[in-house]
């Protein structure tokens, strides 16, 4: 892991020269971080932890495409059985099980409907309309959060001319939206108006276990009100690879074959599925932690003159916030916060995002919380 051990005089970027954040001078008999960054980038960037790499080790494995894994089918079975679906599919990514999603409740010249901010439309690469020719029509929910009043006029008519609209994609947590826990009577209001007009709905669940362990709520429960869901075990749970979409089996039968045409079939996979496994059996409860390590860090944004914290309410560990112009960029403070061992992610040009994690103790949380205080003035 990178150590920065020289001694050093930090000022202002040549192109941010006229941003006042200050120059910081350290003492020449001072060694600037003499522990590990700490990064906040995204819940992505976790190691297995060492009793995940033992499971890992000593897992049971065979060929998954010939469905002859027992670890994989026992992740499978498990995942299945806790959102309360029939059965699930292992795969390698959360964009892989959101696109074979799409792919099994449409066909091409279908539309989805979903939020303007939301990981299918954003960050999956054009995916709908190249994987399955869906176009998106996208709306402006709040903080990522749609209300079934915004659905209500949306549904193209049957008219040879337009798209059939066909489903309904919603995310849960909104990691655009600040990571918001979706209202469960705003879902259960889009289920029922989506039952009403024959409509499909996805879920998309990469951080559905930060909203069952912010709420209380159990994952059948969330799964109950959805045809598809897609949870990832690579974010909060630390896992180093893997996602699973769930669903009715006979649409898992098909999810199996798309896989294959995306090209997701694995065959020892069961070294994968065991750090899944082994995060479903110890990293859930421990969410928890990363809810309150992200407390702390949105109070010192809070705190800090020139950052906003948008939107102004932090529910689970994502944190997303503003800097405002005379301060300077968000690359300007991202880099300002990396010379003092603090990795965050520019999102934007004045936007940047922290995510805390299983690898951020709450130790480095509040010395990240140190080093934003201290790092701007006015």
């Amino acid at each position: 892991m990178a150590h920065v051990s020289r001694l050093v005089e930090l000022t202002q970027p040549a192109e941010a020269a006229r941003s006042p954040l200050f120059t910081v001078t350290i003492n020449v008999k001072e060694i600037l971080m003499s522990e590990p960054f700490i990064d906040l980038r995204s819940d992505t960037v976790t190691r297995p932890t060492p009793a995940m790499r033992a499971a890992m080790h000593t897992a049971e494995v065979g060929d998954d495409v010939f469905g002859e894994d027992p670890t994989v089918n026992r992740l499978e079975e498990r995942i299945a059985g806790l959102l309360g679906k029939e059965a699930a599919l292992f795969v390698p990514s959360g964009t892989m099980s959101n696109q074979i999603a799409v792919r099994v409740h449409t066909r091409p010249g279908d539309e989805l409907i979903c939020d303007v901010n939301c990981h299918i439309y954003n960050y999956e690469a054009g995916g709908p309309a190249i994987h399955s020719g869906v176009t998106c029509r996208t709306l402006d929910g709040a903080c990522g959060i749609l209300d079934v009043t915004q659905l209500e006029d949306k549904i193209r008519p049957d008219d040879d001319h337009q798209v059939r609209t066909r489903l309904v994609c919603l995310e849960n947590t909104h990691n655009r939206g600040g990571g918001r826990v979706y209202p469960f009577d705003k879902i259960q209001a889009i289920h029922a108006w989506t039952r009403k007009h024959g409509l499909m709905l996805h879920l998309d669940g990469a951080r559905l276990w930060n909203a069952i362990v912010a709420t209380g709520i159990p994952a059948k429960r969330w799964g109950a009100l959805f045809d598809t869901v897609s949870v990832c075990f690579s974010k909060g749970l630390g896992a180093p690879v893997g996602s699973a979409l769930a669903g009715p089996r006979e649409l898992m039968t098909q999810a199996r074959r798309i896989r294959k045409l995306f090209g997701g079939g694995m065959r020892q996979a069961g070294v994968l599925a065991a750090a899944a496994l082994y995060a479903l059996e110890h990293h859930i409860d421990r969410l928890a932690e990363d809810h309150h390590n992200a407390q702390v860090i949105a109070q010192a944004i809070a705190d800090t003159p020139g950052l906003q914290l948008v939107p102004p309410e932090v529910e689970t560990n994502l944190i997303w916030f503003r800097v405002e112009h005379e301060v300077g960029t968000a690359k300007d403070v991202a880099a300002a916060l990396k010379e003092q061992g603090v990795l965050v992610h520019a999102a934007g040009p004045q936007t940047l995002r922290a995510c805390t994690h299983l690898d951020v103790s709450t130790a480095q949380a509040e010395r990240a919380a140190e080093v934003i205080r201290r790092i701007l003035r006015r």
